[in-house]
């Protein structure tokens, strides 16, 4: 088994699993690893189905104490809340609080095994919801009724927005703003003063069709938006250096190996 290097570790639902996945020639895991390889890796640690409380649950077991040679948790990104957002049914379980979702939240940002390694934390706002997409899909399936709603997953979107404001140091990645802003942009003659966009009530997917195929997950034109709100966070100590191909190496550049100067002796 190779040594550990420094981790970036992608915890989340199904948007986060997915991230690993290669579709049109793109991955989210993928490109992030390919921006920061030999530095850092990437660790996909997306759980579908999870909710916070699922999280939660299972966060020892992913996120162990800090122990000397194990590997340093470097940032740490967190995507939950599509899940948490679900409604109650008879053949869904999901849903947690709004209340009980934030401080899920905050109860993972602050727990001891991660503020052990004081990780640079990132929260992720849930993507936008097409329910009128989930709502066809979701009574293909058997459920009663949609398992989520438009007005409600937006407001767990808010959620996360108020939960980084109230955590110093905590960074806000509003990936539903972003999906939407592309949403609304692409969708010609659409009125962002009434309903939202895959709201029955207004009854227009518009643009969410190609960023939302199935309401819910990422497409991968989605997946390129999300990296690219986040590849700014990342690589900032050699982001723009003459040598930012080099540095922060976790073994050196051949061109700078300590063995050169044993050769050139032996050639000398």
């Amino acid at each position: 088994m190779a040594a550990p290097y420094p981790q970036i570790v992608l915890f989340g639902d199904s948007i986060f699993q997915g991230a690993v996945d290669s579709v049109n020639g793109f991955s989210f895991q993928a490109a992030l690893q390919a921006q920061v390889v030999r530095r850092f890796d990437v660790i996909n640690r997306g759980l579908s189905g999870y909710n916070t409380s699922n999280a939660l649950s299972v966060l020892p077991q992913i996120f162990p104490p800090l122990v000397p040679g194990g590997p340093k948790l470097e940032y740490l990104f967190i995507l939950f809340g599509a899940n948490d957002a679900s409604v109650t049914l008879p053949t869904n379980h999901q849903h947690v609080p709004i209340d009980k979702y934030k401080a899920n939240l905050k109860r993972i940002i602050t727990h001891p095994n991660i503020m052990a390694h004081s990780p640079k934390i990132f929260l992720i706002t849930p993507p936008p919801l097409d329910q009128i997409r989930i709502t066809q899909l979701d009574l293909a399936i058997g459920h009663p009724s949609a398992t989520r709603y438009t007005k409600i997953s937006a407001q767990y979107s808010e959620a996360v927005r108020q939960v980084a404001a109230e955590s110093p140091g905590v960074v806000l990645v509003d990936l539903f703003k972003a999906l939407m802003d592309v949403a609304i942009a692409k969708t010609p003659g659409f009125d962002p003063n009434g309903p939202p966009l895959g709201d029955p009530q207004g009854g227009v997917r518009g643009y969410l069709e190609k960023l939302l195929p199935d309401g819910l997950h990422l497409s991968s034109e989605s997946y390129r938006i999300f990296y690219d709100i986040v590849r700014p966070h990342i690589g900032s100590e050699w982001a723009g250096s003459r040598d930012e191909d080099r540095i922060a190496y976790v073994l050196p550049d051949w061109r700078a190996a300590p063995w050169l100067d044993e050769d050139a002796h032996l050639k000398g």
